[in-house]
Formats: structure tokens, sequence, C-alpha cells
């Protein structure tokens, strides 16, 4: 039985550690693409070579081309600008765009048959982006972001409890930013929901952490930004897609409908196994949560928008 094969696009930072991740649990080969000399070889090399002292087996190579990546089952594209003291929203998202697309239809070239799991900011617009230009059916186009603001809300929860995070199950709707929509109703601790744990104040210290939980780490590293989890997120996707487990995790898919919501990538709860996104699931909501979810699709929808004006 032939390998599976993982290209992850983007050598900085997330696409190094989601390399390392992805090695650690030998989920297959890897191929690490830059357009920059040396990064993606050198740190393939060096993943390489922890490979005996860790322990595993997958063959990991650099490059700065796609020849390498044909026949991929998983790409996970983590490349693209960070926003710079001066530039506007829309000059990243510009940049990025052009980045993005060009990445994908390279991607899609050499394996027509693969997934693709976007972690580049910003998120929703770009997964949209992606599923657009690769010409791929909806279920095979997903963006990493619920599982890391979820990770984030469980951790907080974890701490604040003093409990273990394996205890924990949180859920969360949404665009990946400062609208973002935990659901404390639907967090669980051992099957316990955390409303009945915490009181409604701790609730919202959290859940207001959560939100801005990206721009805490930025503000304490000052030159970067969150790289081990969200490298961990799409990983995990991978591996459920990989492996079939059927896992549900929140996930940045396309909507025809779903939440009330149509021609948007946004943060739902989904199955994912063989098949990609298999199922979206469809939560109940009360009115807050409604209202929620529709000023979160209001933000995402006017950066798509953007998208095609540019």
């Amino acid at each position: 039985m032939s390998r599976k094969k993982i290209t992850i696009v983007g050598a900085g930072n997330v696409g190094a550690t989601a390399a390392h991740w992805a090695a650690t649990k030998e989920l297959g080969d890897i191929v690490l693409v830059d357009i920059i000399d040396g990064i993606s070889q050198g740190k393939a090399l060096d993943l390489a070579e922890a490979a005996p002292i860790d322990g595993f087996d997958s063959r990991i190579i650099g490059t700065n081309g796609y020849e390498e990546t044909e026949g991929s089952d998983i790409v996970i594209i983590t490349s693209g600008l960070a926003r710079k003291p001066g530039m506007s929203r829309e000059d990243l998202l510009q940049k990025n765009k052009e980045i993005i697309q060009s990445v994908t239809e390279q991607v899609v070239a050499k394996s027509p048959h693969c997934f693709i799991i976007m972690v580049s900011n910003p998120l929703d617009t770009m997964t949209y982006l992606a599923l657009k230009a690769s010409g791929f059916s909806k279920n095979r186009v997903m963006g990493m972001a619920g599982i890391l603001d979820a990770a984030r809300f469980q951790t907080f929860i974890a701490v604040e409890l003093g409990v273990s995070v394996q205890d924990i199950q949180a859920m969360l709707l949404g665009g990946h930013g400062d609208d973002m929509v935990p659901l404390p109703r639907y967090s669980t601790v051992s099957g316990i929901p955390v409303t009945e744990l915490l009181s409604q104040e701790q609730i919202e210290r959290l859940v207001e952490r959560t939100r801005k939980a990206g721009g805490e780490i930025v503000g304490l590293l000052k030159t970067g930004s969150a790289f081990y989890s969200p490298s961990a997120g799409a990983v995990a996707m991978a591996e459920a897609i990989l492996k079939d487990t059927k896992r549900i995790l929140p996930c940045c898919v396309y909507l025809k409908g779903e939440y009330g919501l149509t021609d948007i990538c946004f943060g739902v709860p989904v199955k994912l196994g063989a098949g990609g996104v298999e199922e979206i699931v469809e939560l109940r909501l009360n009115a807050t949560e409604k209202e929620a979810v529709r000023r979160s699709a209001e933000g995402v929808k006017k950066s798509i928008d953007a998208l095609g004006a540019l």
C-alpha cells in the first residue's frame, strides 16, 4: 500500500510546525513548499534528521516548485503575507488574493484529487477564494479556524476550573475573528455543560478572551503570531480525513442554506472523514446565538464581496 502524501505550502512557522505534527503522527510523506530558496529544504532536512531520534518514518522533502507535490492526498495552505504597519485590510486582501489564487491553481494542476485545508488569513475569505479557484466540490475545500478557536476556549475553561483539557469539549460558530460565536451551551466538561459549572460573569470573560486570543499572542510575541496551535488544528483535520475517523469538528466550509446562510465560507460543526466534509451539523440556536451568527456572517460576507471587487 502506497503512503499518503501531504503537501504543506509555506515553510514559515505555521507550515514547518504542521510538517512536524504530521511527521510525528506518521500521517504520510511530506512535501514542504516555499518560494524562498533554501527555507523549505533546510527545515525539511532538519526535521528528517529528527526522525531517528523521535522514531517516525515519514519522508520529508523541501522544494520551491510544485513538481514534487504531484499526487498529494492533502494540501495544507499556510502561505500569505501578515499585515504590516500602514497596510490596510484591503491591501492585505489584495496581496493574499494574488498569492492564494496562484498557489491553489498550481496545487490543483498537480493534485486534482486532493483535499485543501486553508490556514492563510483572512481565513474565511481565503477558503472561499480557494474553493472558487480550484473548481473543487465544496466537500474538498475547508478552512482551519474553528478547531483553533475551540481549543483556545477549552484551554481557558480548563484553567478556570482547574481540570484536564482532555475532559473539555467546546463548540463555536462563525468567522475567524472578533465576531466568532463561542457556544457555552454546547460546551461541556465530561458531559456537564459549562453553564452549570461557571458563573455568567466567568463565561463572558472566557468568551471575550477566546475572541481576542490571537491578538493576545501577537501582542506578546511582538514580531509574529500563533503557530503551534493553528498548525496542530490543520493536522487534526488532515488526520480525520486520511484516517476516515468521522470526527465532528468546527471548520470553515461552504454553506448553501445551512444556518440560513448561502454562498459563504463560514465556521460550523462538520463531520470529517474520507469524503472530506461529509456532513454539516446544524445546531439549534436561541435568538441571541442566531443574532451573533448573523453579525459574524455579515463581516465575512463583506470581506468576500471585497474579494470580487478587487
